[in-house]
């Protein structure tokens, strides 16, 4: 018996695949038709008690979620459905993937700094991880300056039978950094590398930052941006003997404080964070650190080392189209929280020091709205459980935003579909991600609140948008639910905080963007032929040329050369059925085709009042209509790609479906399009198809859970988690 019953077979023959992946399987008939089969996984090599994974009836397996050792070899069995002896089977090779990225993510460092490193797999009692160092993000080694990067000691890993192994190592940056530089810390297991390497910024601005400092338990009275959430916000199983234990838990940022009229303080941070997307009761304890950074062990289990420093006291709830915000207040339990509102590591940057940034809070008030005066130039910071000390600019404002919210840490059980208005998009793909939720996003120029984080989104290959609610809704809207006026707790002199940004910052050379042949060909003849007539050195159009929209991934465009030194030149925003795209420059350097290749990199919005109140007028009026469509789910405003000097609508597409049009403009503005994954607001945006549980295994009982559980199925059906 093979992979061949003679009657069908089954491909691929044989197949290797991570713990945090999944392979599918067909049974083919020797005609090449698709034969009718009962897939079962037969037999397995990891232990019993982790199982062998299961494969369902369309034959996609999906791996155990934890492995006994390096590799195991599972084998899958096909019966065809009308003549049961006719049987096939296969093997598959499955090896432990990373459960989580590592831990920290990013971090920077003066020189001789040190930093501990985390890489988390998913094997049990067993593995190890190779640590690698490099000065790209490939994960490449250095070939000769290998001292240049700084040195990996003190590796270890910490191996039990009811938790993935944990290793460790020591980071200590090079004794001298001549100027500014990057380092990757890369992690890998039985060939397969870590999602995303952490991004080490090396320097020598005083700048000492790493999110190890938001995930630690702290002492005393705890300083805010730290991770933290609700005690019961974990996923129960309940096996084949009818024990229950804890599968998979949550947790986010206790962002900021603030107080009612009466002067009582609450910490602040989102519905989903505090109050389980609508699924917690008031009072429930709230813990710092969260749940998952202490192993998915809740402060009433034993040896727990979470400490209860509030209880929820109000949400605005989620489930209602009336609402706008995913916000939650827990009351401070006393002593627990610095009562000035330190926020961690949101201090002014301090020159000639090699000390960790410190903790300082943000300006008192209701904070600081977005316009036109400050959009241009306005850098937006937070301090949060993952990412920690990020910094990044403004990408879009007005932004109506589709957000699916889940009963369950692993995003299985769907609750509620939530269409956010009015919201602000910022960029980067390194600003946030998963645990950074609840966060206080500020001005780094003055520590004015400006938002509060609550999702993002990536298309994994650079590009990435992280979405907050206005400060100033998120405090109307509690205060309605509480029925009083809140404000954030803080200091009245405004102070700078450090920004310190991962992203990879703008390059001068235009991206390589995939745009067929015939696409080009049209741009070209386009060129050559009607775009020949916009040519007027009068009117500041100095010439035309195909080229790549910037607006729109895999669109050709009509490169249109204006004369930098005219204010206004007028060019239509799209031109014989294809997009413009303005270039200034001058005569001298289009004859010594000098001229630059796309249009100047930039940031933040420029645009003036009365431009934004019109594209906020087009935002309403189309917003609905576009995301009728399944493949979009966000519309807002920014500025173009392919016309600095004009705004655009933001379309969020995505990335794995395609929008029935994809009009270039519309109410007489441009339509930019961000293919991206849909937000996710409790797995990482990194996470695939089937993530990991980051927790606990099955050795962890909860103690005394009211909670409902679900039968684990074993080996042949998917478990389905409750919260």
């Amino acid at each position: 018996m093979g992979a061949s019953s003679g009657a069908f077979s089954i491909t691929p023959s044989s197949a290797a695949v991570s713990s945090n992946g999944q392979v599918k399987f067909t049974a083919l008939l020797p005609s090449g038709e698709t034969a009718p089969v009962h897939w079962t996984v037969f037999n397995g090599e990891n232990a019993p008690s982790l199982g062998q994974g299961h494969i369902d009836a369309s034959g996609v397996y999906t791996p155990p979620g934890a492995l006994s050792r390096n590799s195991v070899q599972v084998q899958i069995q096909a019966r065809l459905n009308n003549n049961p002896s006719a049987v096939a089977t296969t093997a598959i090779n499955v090896t432990p993937g990373f459960v989580q990225s590592l831990l920290p993510q990013n971090a920077a460092l003066t020189a001789g700094a040190v930093l501990e490193a985390t890489a988390e797999i998913a094997e049990v009692n067993a593995g190890s991880v190779k640590w690698t160092l490099s000065p790209s993000a490939s994960g490449v080694p250095a070939a000769d300056n290998a001292a240049n990067l700084g040195t990996i000691d003190h590796a270890s890993c910490q191996r039990s039978l009811d938790q993935f192994t944990t290793c460790r190592i020591s980071y200590t940056a090079p004794a001298l950094i001549p100027a500014a530089g990057v380092v990757y810390l890369t992690a890998s297991v039985n060939g397969t590398s870590v999602t995303t390497p952490m991004k080490i910024l090396l320097n020598n601005d005083g700048l000492n930052s790493s999110p190890s400092t938001n995930q630690a338990q702290q002492g005393g009275a705890i300083s805010l941006g730290s991770s933290g959430g609700n005690d019961n916000d974990y996923d129960t199983y309940v096996d084949r003997a009818g024990n229950p234990y804890i599968a998979d838990c949550c947790g986010g940022t206790l962002g900021a404080l603030v107080e009612d009229t009466a002067h009582n303080q609450y910490i602040l941070s989102n519905n989903h964070v505090l109050a389980e997307s609508d699924q917690a009761l008031i009072g429930d304890t709230i813990d710092q650190p969260g749940l998952i950074d202490n192993g998915c062990v809740p402060s009433s289990h034993a040896g727990s080392m979470l400490r209860p420093v509030g209880a929820l006291k109000y949400f605005v709830p989620l489930a209602s189209s009336s609402t706008n915000v995913d916000a939650a207040l827990a009351a401070v339990t006393t002593g627990a929280v610095d009562h000035t509102g330190s926020i961690l590591q949101l201090d002014a940057p301090k020159a000639n020091t090699s000390a960790p940034l410190g903790s300082a809070p943000p300006m008192a008030g209701t904070g600081e709205p977005l316009t036109a005066s400050n959009l241009p130039n306005i850098e937006l910071a937070k301090s949060s459980r993952t990412t920690g000390l990020t910094c990044s600019t403004v990408e879009t404002v007005d932004l109506t935003v589709r957000i699916d919210y889940f009963k369950d840490c692993a995003e299985t059980q769907r609750y509620y579909s939530k269409t956010y208005t009015g919201q602000i998009g910022i960029a980067g793909d390194r600003f946030s991600d998963a645990g950074d939720s609840g966060a206080l996003v500020v001005d780094a120029a003055n520590a004015q609140p400006v938002g509060l984080f609550f999702a993002g989104g990536t298309n994994g290959d650079g590009i990435g948008l992280s979405v907050a609610n206005p400060i100033g809704d998120v405090l109307r809207e509690l205060g309605d639910h509480a029925g009083s006026r809140f404000s954030i707790v803080g200091t009245t002199a405004p102070h700078k905080v450090a920004c310190i940004r991962y992203d990879e910052p703008s390059q001068s050379t235009p991206p390589v963007l995939p745009v067929s042949p015939a696409e080009m060909d049209r741009a070209q003849f386009v060129a050559e032929t009607t775009g020949a007539s916009l040519v007027n050195a009068e009117t500041g159009i100095l010439a035309v040329a195909p080229g790549k929209s910037l607006d729109n991934s895999g669109e050709a465009a009509l490169i249109v050369y204006t004369d930098r030194s005219k204010a206004h030149v007028s060019v239509p925003s799209v031109f014989d059925g294809l997009r413009t795209q303005v270039i200034p420059t001058d005569a001298a350097s289009l004859a010594r085709s000098a001229a630059p290749a796309a249009p100047p990199a930039t940031s933040g919005i420029h645009l003036s009042d009365s431009t934004l109140a019109a594209a906020q007028a087009a935002v309403r009026l189309y917003s609905a209509r576009l995301m009728s469509d399944p493949a979009i789910f966000g519309v807002g405003i920014t500025q173009s790609h392919d016309s600095l000097s004009d705004a655009a609508l933001l379309v969020l597409v995505d990335i794995n479906r395609d929008p029935h049009a994809m009009p270039a403009t519309l109410g007489g503005f441009r339509v930019r399009y961000m293919r991206l994954h849909r937000f996710h607001v409790t797995q990482s945006k990194y996470a695939g198809t089937h993530p990991v549980s980051s927790c606990a295994l099955k050795g962890l009982t909860p103690a005394g859970s009211t909670r409902p559980a679900v039968n684990d199925p074993g080996d042949d059906a998917p478990m389905e988690p409750v919260n």
